[in-house]
């Protein structure tokens, strides 16, 4: 496969496909239906072996094949035990992944701050202007009494009523829930109690999170009738902190892309196209001020892509930070939960809210977060690669100069030279893990995308990814553990090309942080998921472009401070679409 720079900068439609299809291009003609569960194949035999070998790319000989042959046959029989115990999605793997290197020193202590810039409060604003404010001018509202919560929701619910369905952005609105819950946070208001910043504010939910009083439908058909447990963990700890949950937004099935059992999911800016995804309803939502914030998911690039199609800015925080529990398992080791909104002090606000520890999952760790607009950016340290310039767009160059400007001490910065497509295998073969039941009843064909680089081909492939292979992809992703530790040792903030950069897939499988923010326009005509163009006679529109930030790891504080400076700036980021 070319690359554009190194072997670690694939384009974004080859990263995609990777990680959505890892091997099933391979696997398509020996896998076109799913095998029964039922009886074991007849008949090993040396031949057998051979023509598995195409699938592997290694050869044996003929003594070796038939050796082999008796405890391959021993060993089926141990997966159909295997393939019997009940799994729930929930039932994460006992290798448990910590981005942390032994003997580390990282600085984490429980100890949480965030400090924003204050809103000076100027006269009631009309509806629109209100519905795509700052969560910081919401705040100032509410405390002043100009706005109700209940009066802020009912706005919100309104619009989701009238744009909503143009956008295919919720699948369930939750009005009733909203309006008690808004009436509640009033009358605390009233008595005296203010919970936090986000205190009466409505947010949306993407539907891969359990909440009590609606549906969980994880974007897929086979599951649109899913009852919730109760609320998440996500949803308790937003809760806790004030905020009104307003619906569920619509996810790419599965967590991959933006087609859901109900539809597409729209670009407001440009509703012939899809919002990308899987994020796709909380991106969309959100740029299209149908909420104060929202909340998405990421394992490779599903904040980050449809924040980028969208115009949003959303925070991928540092893995393990924000609890999982209670919400749609993909991949265990690289699932990451963040904000979704309209400025980058709004990312950081929501981040303290659901930032913290959760015993019941898994992958939780224990991390204050700490965050102040006065740091100064002349202390920062700034990373940047030249080279990420030569497939850079002319928006995304003058976003970078602009950052270079802003007093902070560049550093050089280099991706480290490790192939980064390899890792896609682990993506892959988890994701077919979690869903295996799906995959081997046969009702994947329920799910509404069923094209070679969707799921449904995707998990039968993961069938011939080696246990020996996948546990090599583990060591690989430990050696860029290493390597980026080393890399970001001398930098606070690195910027890029979110794609053409390269950084996008091995941040996500180190774990590192990443804040993705507007930084302009350009005339675009409708592209389709992979960013292509779907009508090359179509007319033009004017889209959003984003630039990326990648930080240390738990270092979102300075990497969100030095965002909102470029975000000042470069002031493209209140901009509205026109509906």
């Amino acid at each position: 496969m070319d690359r554009i720079f190194d072997k670690n900068a694939p384009s974004r439609r080859n990263l995609l496909l990777g990680a959505g299809a890892g091997l099933a291009g391979l696997a398509a003609a020996a896998c076109s239906r799913k095998p029964e569960p039922a009886p074991v194949p007849e008949g090993i035999t040396a031949t057998t072996i051979r023509d598995a070998e195409a699938l592997t790319g290694i050869t044996y000989t003929d003594a070796e094949r038939a050796q082999m042959v008796a405890d391959l046959e021993a060993r089926l029989g141990a997966l159909q035990q295997l393939r019997e115990v009940d799994k729930p999605n929930s039932l994460a793997p006992a290798t448990v992944f910590d981005p942390r290197l032994p003997g580390m020193d990282y600085g984490l202590t429980e100890t949480s701050s965030v400090s924003v810039m204050p809103f000076v409060s100027a006269a009631m604003p009309g509806e629109e202007d209100v519905a795509f404010a700052s969560l910081t001018q919401l705040r100032t509202w509410l405390s002043a009494g100009a706005i109700s919560s209940r009066e802020l929701t009912d706005l919100y619910l309104k619009r989701i009523e009238i744009i909503a369905p143009r956008l295919e952005c919720f699948v369930t609105v939750m009005a009733e829930r909203a309006r008690r819950e808004a009436d509640a946070m009033d009358a605390e208001r009233a008595a005296g109690k203010v919970r936090g910043p986000l205190h009466g504010i409505p947010y949306a939910l993407k539907d891969l999170f359990d909440a009590e009083g609606a549906p969980t439908t994880w974007g897929a058909a086979p599951y649109k009738t899913r009852a919730s447990e109760g609320d998440s963990a996500i949803v308790r700890k937003l809760s806790e902190a004030g905020a009104i949950l307003l619906g569920k937004t619509t996810c790419g099935a599965l967590a991959y892309g933006d087609v859901w059992f109900g539809g597409v999911t729209r670009n407001p800016f440009d509703t012939r196209e899809g919002s990308s995804g899987s994020s796709a309803g909380s991106a969309s939502a959100t740029a299209a001020g149908l909420c104060g914030f929202a909340i998405g998911t990421e394992t490779l690039g599903s904040l980050v892509s449809p924040s980028m199609r969208c115009g949003t800015t959303a925070l991928r925080p540092t893995f393990g930070r924000v609890s999982r529990a209670g919400g749609m398992a993909l991949c265990w080791s690289l699932d990451k939960c963040g904000p979704i909104a309209r400025s980058v002090e709004d990312c950081a606000l929501v981040l303290e809210a659901i930032n913290g520890f959760d015993p019941a999952d898994a992958g939780s760790i224990a991390a204050g977060f700490t965050y102040d607009f006065r740091t100064p950016i002349t202390g920062l340290r700034l990373g940047f690669d030249p080279a990420w310039l030569t497939e850079a767009t002319e928006t995304e160059k003058n976003a970078i100069e602009t950052a270079k400007g802003l007093g902070a001490t560049l550093v050089p910065f280099t991706v480290p030279n490790l192939p980064s497509e390899p890792l896609s295998l682990q993506l892959t073969a988890e994701a077919a893990a979690a869903f295996e039941s799906l995959t081997l009843s046969g009702r994947d064909d329920e799910l509404t995308w069923q094209d070679p680089e969707a799921w449904p081909n995707s998990f039968r492939g993961a069938r011939f990814i080696s246990a020996v292979d996948l546990i090599q992809t583990d060591r690989l992703r430990r050696l860029w553990m290493q390597a980026m530790h080393e890399a970001f040792a001398d930098v606070d903030v690195v910027i890029g090309p979110s794609y053409s950069s390269g950084m996008l897939t091995p941040t996500n499988f180190t774990g590192h942080p990443c804040l993705v923010l507007r930084c302009g326009f350009e005339m675009t005509k409708p592209r389709t998921l992979f960013d292509t163009e779907a009508n090359p006679d179509a007319l033009q529109a004017r889209t959003p472009v984003a630039i990326s930030l990648w930080a240390p790891l738990f270092r979102e504080g300075p990497m969100l401070a030095f965002g909102r400076a470029l975000e000042q700036a470069l002031g493209v980021s209140t901009e509205r679409p026109v509906f």
